[in-house]
């Protein structure tokens, strides 16, 4: 039966007013909700490549590199380790202009300590979209400044970035947000919570070896913290730093937010203390090599700067009986020879189960062999140029030659102690870059502990090879050294690895495979014994960018508040009493029984009239 045309319409209506009752709580948030989402968006920014990480390029040529000149102290030369063309000349950094900087970056924290997390998601989304837009210019960047590969530029230095970027977009807010922390029976009425509050200005002094991740990875950490930042960057890296800090200052301008949030200084050693010691900066972390490192420490502690370092390690492989060599040696050579070795959480150290060695290196030795030294911008299709359109580069050149003369005296050292050589072993002269800074791949067997080799850190293309017959023999092995960053062990049984991984004196540890908990960035990194102390990445690492302050108020404001009781206001007119109040306050509340609690309790009643 039809219902009357006047009931139809009050039903309606009644529908009508319910949708609306409904959907109007609903279009708010939606409206609401993408609006804030606005306000976090990432901005574009424009920022050209330099021409000498453009295709075709060309530079002079020098006949003996060096990032110094004497007869230019205060200036920086920065070439293409591969080739050794010279890209240009930087000014370095003088004492007073670093602390110009420094002091710059403390004038410009002030507003930033007090900005909104929604305000620093926006810039770190910023940040980020530049890194994925302009992928490849950064990429080319990295290699004509280090020499490495524009692969093991994206795998090391960009793709880890944007893994930071997006730990910290999501999580920053939830480990700095104030919390609640339990209390007992004395403070019942009160709210006990810890502030994490942005130091300032932080410093960090960084390595050469990952130029564009080095800078940006403290500089985000930073920001994110609520603080400015000064990264002291290696001379070696002068110029790949210079476009790195374009691009931030960038970023920085297009979110409306001061460019001298972010510092970059580039001096010589001689003026480093400008930073390492001065008492604007309130925490400083450290990359480097371990004498450098008690430089920097002796300098931060005149200043009372907390210290986090990084430093070098000797990491070890183990590779147990039953581990399925042919899927897992191309994992050993990208962990021996990625980034031409030079690289702290690389594997130095491969201890191979005897029982499995021949193997091991019957599938080993050609493909290291077979390894091709150069150019990535030069001698392959990244050129530009069609006639290489097959040629290919698997390793980069080392950062410097200088190291070259003691590489190979740790090589024939080792082999006058019954290690053999199969592969390398020496400088590489590059047919069409004789003045590059190459080191041959190289594969070392039979190594012993004994060797100088097997103790010192190489940070070169060197694969070393160690045999042991037991379990506990490797684990011995891989903790004898002074070092303790990262490690890893391959194996078929879960249970004898994860045993392997607990022994470790290590930092990290990685099962069946090597140096992927960097990938995630929510995971502390640092090492051991030689190898550092402290951790930066992770909730561990943001959080030693902020001080902690605990926070006490009333549960109940100003209806419940705390007073003085009257036999412990002063003066103490009668101290018995006031013993007997404190005596039984302490009763009270530490007594481990029924009747202690009640003692107390009658303590304090009697002590207070």
């Amino acid at each position: 039966m039809l219902e009357p045309p006047r009931q139809r319409a009050d039903t309606a209506l009644l529908l009508y007013a319910f949708g609306s009752f409904v959907a109007a709580p609903l279009v708010l948030f939606l409206f609401f909700a993408l609006r804030h989402r606005a306000a976090e968006r990432a901005l574009p920014i424009s920022l050209p490549v330099p021409e000498a990480a453009q295709p075709g390029w060309t530079g002079r040529v020098l006949a003996e590199p060096a990032i110094s000149d004497a007869s230019r102290p205060d200036v920086i030369v920065c070439y293409d380790p591969a080739t050794a063309q010279h890209i240009a000349d930087l000014p370095a950094d003088s004492r007073e202009q670093a602390e110009d900087k420094v002091r710059r970056a403390d004038v410009a924290r002030r507003a930033w300590g007090t900005s909104s997390f929604a305000r620093r998601r926006r810039l770190l989304r910023t940040i980020k979209k530049w890194c994925v837009d302009d992928m490849e210019g950064i990429a080319r960047v990295a290699c004509r400044d280090t020499g490495k590969t524009a692969v093991d530029a994206l795998l090391g230095e960009i793709l880890t970035t944007l893994s930071k970027i997006d730990w910290l977009v999501a999580n920053t807010e939830r480990v700095l947000k104030p919390e609640v922390r339990s209390s007992n029976l004395l403070l019942a009425h009160k709210r006990c919570e810890v502030h994490h509050v942005p130091l300032g200005v932080v410093a960090a002094c960084v390595s050469w070896n990952y130029p564009i991740h080095n800078l940006l990875s403290p500089v985000v950490a930073a920001l994110a913290a609520g603080n400015a930042v000064v990264v002291k960057v290696s001379e070696q890296v002068a110029w790949s730093s210079s476009y790195v800090l374009s691009g931030l200052r960038a970023c920085l301008e297009a979110c409306g937010e001061d460019p001298d949030l972010v510092q970059v200084v580039c001096c010589y050693p001689q003026n480093a203390s400008a930073v390492t010691a001065n008492p604007l900066i309130k925490h400083l972390t450290f990359i480097g090599s371990e004498s450098v490192a008690k430089l920097v420490a002796m300098d931060a502690a005149s200043a009372m700067i907390p210290l986090t370092p990084e430093l070098g390690g000797k990491d070890p492989l183990i590779a147990l009986p039953g581990t399925d060599l042919p899927f897992f040696v191309p994992t050993f050579l990208r962990a021996a020879f990625g980034a031409g070795g030079q690289n702290c959480i690389g594997i130095e150290r491969f201890l191979v189960a005897r029982s499995i060695l021949p193997r091991f290196i019957e599938l080993v030795e050609p493909r290291v062999r077979a390894l091709q030294l150069g150019s990535f911008l030069d001698d392959t299709p990244f050129s530009g140029s069609r006639e290489k359109a097959s040629a290919h580069v698997d390793v980069g050149a080392l950062i410097t030659g200088a190291r070259i003369p003691r590489l190979e005296q740790l090589v024939a050292d080792a082999v006058s102690k019954g290690a053999r050589c199969l592969v390398g072993g020496k400088r590489f002269v590059h047919p069409k870059h004789p003045s590059g800074h190459y080191f041959a791949p190289t594969l070392l067997v039979d190594v012993t502990p004994d060797m100088e080799i097997a103790q010192e850190e190489l940070f070169a293309p060197v694969m070393l090879v160690m045999a042991f017959d037991t379990t506990e023999e490797a684990i011995q092995l891989a903790n004898g050294t002074r070092y303790g960053l990262g490690s890893s062990v391959f194996g078929s049984n879960e249970r004898e690895c994860r045993y392997v991984a607990s022994q470790m004196e290590a930092g990290m540890c990685n099962i069946n495979d090597f140096a992927c908990g960097y990938l995630n960035q929510g995971l502390p990194f640092g090492g051991v014994k030689a190898s550092g102390s402290g951790r930066f990445a992770g909730p561990e690492g943001l959080l030693s960018l902020t001080s902690t302050k605990a926070v006490t108020s009333d549960l109940l404001f100003r209806l419940v508040r705390t007073a003085i009781p009257g036999p412990l206001d002063y003066p103490l007119a009668k101290p018995v009493r006031a013993w007997s109040f404190a005596q039984g306050l302490g009763t009270f509340a530490g007594g481990s029984s029924l009747s202690d609690k009640a003692w107390g309790l009658a303590a304090l009643i009697r002590a207070s009239f």
